[in-house]
């Protein structure tokens, strides 16, 4: 991985296996690349023979633990339209998150990031949908470049929120628990978001994206109890034992809130499986089994 903010890589690697010495592969900005499918994005457009560009606000501070080799890692802030002018050079598609990375405000610089992109040449944008209509959101599908808005239900990696206490006592404390979760994998997310990055007929689109299963909580529990080799108990909590434990752990009321909503009321989209991955990338969405095999050692007992 390099790490040369504001420049343009002089190298490409990556290069397709069939591509001829005069073919350069396209080049992708990520924003959001330390984030749980912006990480995924990188490595699925890495594994199609792409160069990639990570865009942070602050590459001495960003985790990049982790990143393929061949990752340019460049600043830009996207709360700061004009910072991101050099990052854009020669770049094909983009991604885009509606949060400021600093204080996850909705970000109001849409119409300006689109403008800027549409003067690099910028073919695609893909946005990771931030739970429902947002202005960055709404400023690039307004625009004249290619857009695919990405609308992943709960992701699977979620489950590491359950990591310290399945670790400490073989215990997942959770409310709602008959409530059923189409959660995906998060390096689904990322596929889609690479073949609608990098390939054409994906423009003006909103892809719902699914796991392959609708699962309780005792069945997440179950299969990650599988991976780790020891048995998990599922201990119901009630709403106002829930809201006691969210707010000691530091969540502000505003996620309290949504949490409440979205367990207690799981909406269809967020319980039915679709096929969108499928559809999109040619293979199977991951279930939650292989998820939990890939992390087991973050849930078993040091």
């Amino acid at each position: 991985m390099t790490n040369n903010a504001n420049t343009t890589p002089n190298a490409t690697p990556n290069a397709t296996p069939d591509a001829t010495p005069n073919t350069t592969p396209d080049l992708f900005l990520v924003a959001g690349a330390t984030g749980t499918v912006g990480r995924q994005t990188v490595r699925e457009l890495l594994s199609r023979g792409h160069l990639v560009r990570a865009l942070t606000r602050d590459p001495d501070k960003a985790d990049f633990s982790g990143f393929p080799d061949g990752v340019e890692v460049v600043r830009g802030d996207l709360a700061d339209p004009a910072s991101l002018v050099p990052a854009l050079e020669g770049v094909t598609g983009l991604h885009l998150i509606t949060f400021d990375g600093g204080g996850f405000a909705a970000l109001e610089t849409g119409p300006e990031i689109v403008e800027l992109a549409a003067k690099a040449g910028v073919r695609r944008i893909t946005v990771l949908n931030g739970g429902g209509d947002t202005p960055l959101q709404d400023a690039v599908m307004a625009g004249d470049i290619a857009w695919t808005v990405l609308m992943p239900v709960e992701f699977m990696a979620n489950a590491l929120e359950w990591a310290q206490g399945i670790r400490a006592e073989d215990t997942v404390r959770e409310p709602f628990v008959g409530r059923l979760s189409a959660m995906v994998h998060e390096g689904d997310i990322g596929a889609v978001a690479a073949v609608a990055l990098s390939e054409d007929g994906h423009g003006g689109k909103s892809y719902l994206i699914t796991g392959p299963e609708a699962l309780t909580i005792q069945d997440k529990a179950d299969a990650l109890a599988t991976a780790r080799g020891r048995g998990i108990e599922v201990v119901e909590l009630t709403e106002a034992q829930a809201l006691e434990q969210w707010r000691a752990a530091g969540q502000p009321e505003e996620v309290i809130g949504f949490l409440l909503e979205v367990y207690g009321n799981t909406p269809p989209e967020g319980r039915t499986p679709i096929g969108t991955v499928a559809e999109v990338t040619g293979r199977p969405a991951r279930t939650f089994a292989q998820w939990a095999a890939e992390n087991a050692d973050a849930f078993r007992r040091v």
